[in-house]
């Protein structure tokens, strides 16, 4: 990788002095900038203009996601059960700063996608439900909110702590039996229901066929052990211990849940994690779920960029 150009490095020590954070250290690397110096912009912030009116269309799209889009977001999962509090919350997979960080190579496509794509990526996958069209007005929206809770945010950094779901300290092996138990104890029957579909409009579904599909990232185990440990309950988050949380999203990711069409097609040029839950170059599957088909399986599938000219580049 290309160090920063020396300009852009200083210029992003100098804005973090002059808003009264400590300058990063010039490592040669990307320049990760510190939540000390920079907060997000928040509903009361939109302005009362014509750009405004997108910005908050796309923050109410992502409220409201399966009553706004519901050709599109078929599962019961909105985008706001993932990112909470608006995309703010830096330990509940923050949307803040990804204006900033496409487009950008992604291992599991195997390619450089667009900010676009990658929305489209959590509807087909994490809200199970259909690609929506790139060109309108829903995905203008969508992109001006993402935007906005990105201003002053320079291209290609990262804010500290800010850049999807954080990673567990420890990978630990998760019981079935043991996360079965914890789901009654620990009240998650309570929000998301004895058969795990939650309810509509309030609580997600963990399974079943309004639930995230098996291409989702919350599918594999260290991701959804990472979301559970961080925010659940969420009344108490990080209540549980690490293994509670393992327990726990075994359980959960081995139940029956909507199928990704096109996921062997993942990784293409192999590296995919240990607890990917299905087969991919060079990998087998971890521990997969029973899987339900899907309604429209050429709308799962969200296609790598087209190669325009040559055919022979």
């Amino acid at each position: 990788m290309r160090p920063a150009p020396l300009v852009a490095r200083l210029g992003v020590a100098l804005l973090l002095t002059a808003c009264g954070g400590e300058a990063p250290k010039d490592t040669g690397t990307a320049v990760v900038f510190t939540e000390a110096a920079w907060s997000p912009k928040r509903e009361a912030d939109i302005p009362a203009d014509s750009m405004g009116a997108s910005i908050t269309r796309g923050l109410y799209l992502l409220r409201h996601t399966p009553d706004s889009l519901p050709a599109y977001a078929t599962s019961n999962l909105k985008c706001t059960s993932c990112h909470q509090d608006d995309g703010l919350d830096p330990n509940a997979a923050p949307l803040t700063g990804s204006h900033a960080r496409f487009p950008k190579y992604m291992a599991r496509s195997g390619t450089v996608i667009a900010l676009a794509d990658r929305v489209n990526y959590c509807f087909t996958r994490s809200l199970a439900g259909n690609a929506i069209p790139v060109e309108s007005r829903e995905m203008t929206d969508i992109l001006a909110y993402l935007a906005f809770i990105s201003y002053d945010v320079p291209v290609g950094t990262k804010i500290a702590g800010h850049d999807g779901l954080i990673a567990m300290k420890e990978t630990l092996v998760g019981d079935i039996a043991r996360g079965e138990k914890l789901y009654v104890e620990k009240t998650c029957v309570a929000c998301h229901g004895a058969d795990g579909a939650g309810i509509d409009g309030a609580f997600p579904a963990l399974w079943g066929a309004k639930s995230y599909s098996i291409g989702a990232s919350m599918a594999r185990l260290e991701r959804a052990a990472s979301f559970i440990w961080h925010n659940m309950p969420q009344t108490a988050p990080k209540s549980l211990t690490p293994q509670e949380a393992f327990d726990l999203s075994a359980f959960i990711n081995a139940k029956p849940r909507p199928d990704s069409p096109g996921k062997e097609l993942d990784w293409p040029m192999g590296g995919a994690p240990k607890d990917v839950p299905y087969k991919t170059a060079g990998h087998e599957a971890f521990t997969p779920p029973p899987l339900l088909p899907r309604a429209n399986p050429k709308g799962a599938v969200v296609p790598n960029p087209p190669v325009i000219g040559r055919s022979d580049r």
